[in-house]
């Protein structure tokens, strides 16, 4: 008989189960010689092992790698200066277009997309800003990043939409802070 107790209900629950194994058998098992573990499937743990990796982010999705889906950004840039304002093209992964810093530009992008965060997300609700004003400049953003739509706007209305901003420099002009 084997006797197992619960600490989660704050009770100790005793079970009784019958075992079906004989003495002989147990030696048998325990005589046995080890057998690799077969490969765990991904997502999934043995039976009542405690995995280590729960607090890791889950792997790599192929939409979450560069360039799988054709990297393609199309960038406006409007009231940021003579030689900033216009609309460029940005072809990551290989880099090619027509903005004045594809490479650049790619690897800015490339900088800030990590699993499970979005590059081009706006400043959070509720986030308190310092009241800078870094100018009237503005950007739209839109295309196709890692698989996914993408349709971002940038300004410089406060100091977190300045770092926002200043974070993408030089996907988007450098206007300093």
């Amino acid at each position: 008989m084997l006797l197992v107790t619960s600490r989660t209900v704050g009770t100790a629950v005793a079970l009784a189960v019958a075992s079906a194994l004989s003495v002989t058998a147990l030696s048998a098992v325990a005589a046995a010689p080890a057998v690799a573990a077969a490969p765990v499937a991904a997502g999934t743990a043995p039976a009542g092992a405690a995995s280590a990796a729960t607090s890791a982010p889950p792997p790599v999705r192929d939409e979450d790698r560069p360039g799988r889906f054709g990297d393609r950004l199309i960038v406006t840039v409007r009231h940021a200066g003579p030689g900033r304002d216009g609309t460029y093209e940005l072809l990551c992964h290989p880099a090619a277009g027509t903005h004045p810093d594809v490479r650049g530009a790619c690897a800015a992008v490339d900088r800030n997309t990590h699993w499970g965060s979005e590059p081009f997300a706006p400043v959070p609700e509720g986030s308190v800003c310092t009241m800078l004003y870094g100018g009237p400049a503005t950007a739209h953003v839109t295309g196709t990043w890692a698989g996914r739509p993408v349709d971002a706007r940038f300004d410089r209305g406060d100091g977190c939409e300045i770092t926002r901003w200043d974070r993408m420099v030089p996907l988007l002009p450098n206007l300093g802070s």
